[in-house]
Order: structure tokens, then C-alpha cells, then sequence
């Protein structure tokens, strides 16, 4: 069995798209619930980002497993890699991070509009998932959850979490429209280990469905890293 394989859904989303990939690292993969998305069991919605992060490193805590994978899919992206962060800090020291669709810490950015107009935001999830859901009440609760989780992410400091000690494996969709294969390469700057990049076909979110893409992953993690010698 390979390595516990911690899952971090993106912006708004109760990771749905996120199966293909549970399923290629079962039964070692599971999901992390951020406070308040799956029901009262998790408490009320963060109110900071620093409270999601606190969350995503109990929950890997309390499974008690050695040298865990963080997989971060956009939003979640940059949860895992403030969490893992916090996770060498107390020697959990992960086997990987995982940053899928996400720009480098130094280099992202959310744009104010999305986290006030729901128009706007609406427009911005459309454009990430054309399978977005065109209307009804489950397009609003997506909705309502993407632009807190947005405004949160406003609140991230890249200055507080890095850089890493341990490897990176970053990640993007050819036709993502929020991330570049320049700046996909940049994530190396975010840690002191190990890092590789690849670009696959597909867009910000049917990326993760990809065949190559899942494939790349089981072949990365965790054979082939040596997170005791920095680059």
C-alpha cells in the first residue's frame, strides 16, 4: 500500500471531480472535509484561511500516518502547501505536495470582483468547468461556497509557508485558463526538495480525470523522490 494521499478539493467545490483521482490512489485516498462544507459534523465555515489550513493539518494528524501526499487541486493547491507548512513544523514531514491548476505562492492572485459580484463569479466558474451546472439550486450553493472560499484565499500569505523542505509535483491542464506552463515551472521556487512539472491535455478541472495526468501521479508517488537531499 502506498502512502496516505490526503485529497483538497478546489474553490466551492464537495469533490465531486475529484473521484478519478481518489479512485487511481484507493484505498489509500481520502478527502479532506474543510470546516463546515459536508454537514454540522464539521462545524461552521471558516473564518479564515488560516482556520482552513489549522483543519486540513488536525485531520491529517489524526490519522496518524508517516511521511503523508498532499494533493491540492486550485484553491486547494494552495491549502496543501500552507498545510504542509505547518505539518514539517511539528515533524510530519509529507512525502510530497501535490499542486494541480494552481499558480506558485509568489505569483497568484484572486481577483476582488469574484469574491463580490456573483455574477462575476458565476461567469469565472463557468470558464474553469464548462460542465458547471447552468442553473438551479445546487449551482447556488457552489456558488455561495466558491466566493467564501475565494475570499479567504485573499487572506494567504506566501511569506508565512515556505519554502518547503519537501518535494513538489505541480501540475496543469493545456488550456487552463488560470495558469501558465511559465509559471507552473516556478513552483520550484516554493521548496528546497525535489520538483518536477508537467503539462496535460485538458483545462482546469477535466485535467483531473486524465488518464497520462493520473498515471504521471501513480508513477511519481512516491517512488523516485529523495526528500533528504535538497536540490
Amino acid at each position: 500500500m502506498g502512502p496516505d494521499v490526503a485529497v483538497l478539493p478546489g474553490a466551492g467545490s464537495f469533490g465531486g471531480e475529484l473521484r478519478p483521482l481518489m479512485r487511481a490512489f484507493e484505498p489509500s485516498a481520502w478527502l479532506v472535509c474543510y470546516p463546515g462544507r459536508f454537514g454540522k459534523e464539521f462545524g461552521r465555515p471558516a473564518s479564515s484561511f488560516d482556520q482552513v489550513v489549522r483543519s486540513c493539518v488536525e485531520q491529517v494528524l489524526d490519522r496518524r500516518t508517516a511521511r503523508p501526499v498532499l494533493v491540492g487541486h486550485s484553491f486547494g493547491a494552495y491549502v496543501a502547501f500552507a498545510a504542509a507548512a505547518e505539518l514539517e513544523q511539528v515533524a510530519t514531514e509529507p512525502t510530497a505536495v501535490v499542486v494541480v491548476g494552481a499558480m506558485p505562492p509568489h505569483l497568484f492572485s484572486v481577483s476582488e470582483s469574484v469574491t463580490r459580484s456573483r455574477a462575476d463569479l458565476a461567469a469565472y466558474l463557468d470558464e474553469m468547468n464548462p460542465e458547471f451546472n447552468s442553473s438551479g439550486e445546487w449551482r447556488e450553493v457552489i456558488i455561495d461556497t466558491a466566493m467564501s472560499d475565494l475570499a479567504l484565499l485573499r487572506e494567504f500569505d506566501p511569506a508565512r509557508s515556505g519554502p518547503l523542505r519537501c518535494p513538489i509535483l505541480a501540475a496543469r491542464g493545456e488550456t487552463d485558463p488560470l495558469t501558465t506552463t511559465a509559471g507552473l515551472a516556478e513552483w520550484g521556487r516554493a521548496t528546497q526538495g525535489d520538483f518536477a512539472h508537467r503539462v496535460f491535455p485538458g483545462g482546469h478541472t477535466d485535467l483531473l480525470s486524465n488518464a497520462a495526468f493520473l498515471a504521471w501521479l501513480r508513477d511519481e508517488i512516491p517512488a523516485g523522490w529523495d526528500v533528504s537531499v535538497p536540490r
